[in-house]
């Protein structure tokens, strides 16, 4: 037998790599690796692809054994004396490809069997705000005391979660997989836009402040666009939206008091909120005064300080509450 082996089998070759060759088909694999570099390099191209598709179909739910056992034995079916060919023009690649497949189906499996199961993920705030990704890479900040119920992949045909306090939106758009929040009774849904969402004893208010916001309940849907609000109570049986007056919705999130001709009362309100103090305006008639004035991460004394100026209240700091007089 010559030491020069120009002629090979590609069947040669997948029962070597099988393990399945005679000592006779054995010996003249290893002489034809053996005769010059290009044989070798082919035959370690080949014996990669096959253990790498090993490796892989090993934690697949693919039976390779089924598609081996196939394969053999199609190599053992009677057939016509092989006609030698020279190796440079064999198409290998035939045996390569079936590797390749072996691979594609082993990752499938893999895919499968490694995938996570879906389980839900809750991100409370308790006394600070918190700003978190969900799994589309939508951005929500979590007022204090607030909290967020959602699944660790969305993979039904919608983004749904559930929120309990406030909580300001920013949603990665997708038209084909609506996002919604379920809210009360109350459902909100859109497809990509920036929104604040508040509920607080039984009061559920919306602010829309880029695209479109479907407000739904009782199969009733109230739309809602940029600067516009609604604000719902459980006795509600109408859906209303109005003008948004202020930014002072937005404090928690941007650290400012926007006032522009603000109600006394309604920032006191936020004030409350915001510091967790009870100031208490203890004349009725201060209640209305109009206040236009920005703060931008002022501290309680400085905002009350300005408040006095302004309308000349005085204020009195007791032991649990601040008087406005």
């Amino acid at each position: 037998m010559s030491a020069n082996f120009d002629h090979i089998i590609d069947d040669l070759l997948a029962k070597y790599l099988l393990g399945e060759a005679t000592d006779e088909e054995r010996m003249l694999v290893e002489s034809w690796i053996n005769s010059n570099d290009a044989n070798k390099k082919q035959y370690d191209d080949l014996k990669l692809i096959w253990e790498e598709s090993m490796n892989v179909a090993a934690v697949s739910a693919v039976d390779e054994n089924v598609a081996w056992q196939r394969f053999k034995t199609r190599i053992h079916q009677p057939k016509a004396p092989a006609l030698v060919k020279r190796m440079n023009s064999v198409p290998w690649w035939r045996i390569a490809a079936l590797f390749f497949i072996v691979i594609g189906a082993g990752y499938l499996g893999y895919k499968l069997l490694s995938e996570k199961p879906v389980h839900n993920l809750v991100v409370a705030s308790h006394q600070t705000t918190v700003t978190d990704t969900l799994p589309d890479g939508s951005i929500i900040t979590l007022n204090k005391n607030s909290e967020v119920d959602y699944p660790s992949r969305f993979k039904s045909n919608t983004r749904t979660i559930a929120l309990k306090g406030e909580a300001f939106f920013n949603v990665t758009p997708d038209k084909k997989k609506p996002f919604i929040i379920q809210v009360n009774d109350i459902n909100i849904r859109v497809v990509g836009t920036s929104f604040n969402v508040r509920s607080l004893n039984g009061v559920t208010e919306v602010i829309v402040e880029t695209g479109v916001v479907q407000v739904i309940r009782n199969n009733k849907i109230l739309e809602l666009r940029p600067n516009e609000k609604t604000r719902i109570t459980d006795r509600d049986s109408v859906l209303m939206k109005d003008k948004v007056q202020d930014k002072l919705y937005n404090y928690y999130r941007s650290k400012q008091f926007v006032c522009d001709n603000t109600p006394l009362w309604k920032f006191v309100d936020v004030l409350n909120e915001a510091y967790d103090v009870n100031i208490v305006i203890e004349n009725p008639k201060l209640r209305s005064l109009p206040l236009t004035a920005p703060f931008d991460n002022e501290s309680l004394d400085r905002i009350l300080e300005v408040i006095h100026e302004t309308f000349d209240i005085a204020i009195i700091k007791e032991k649990d509450r601040i008087i406005l007089r």
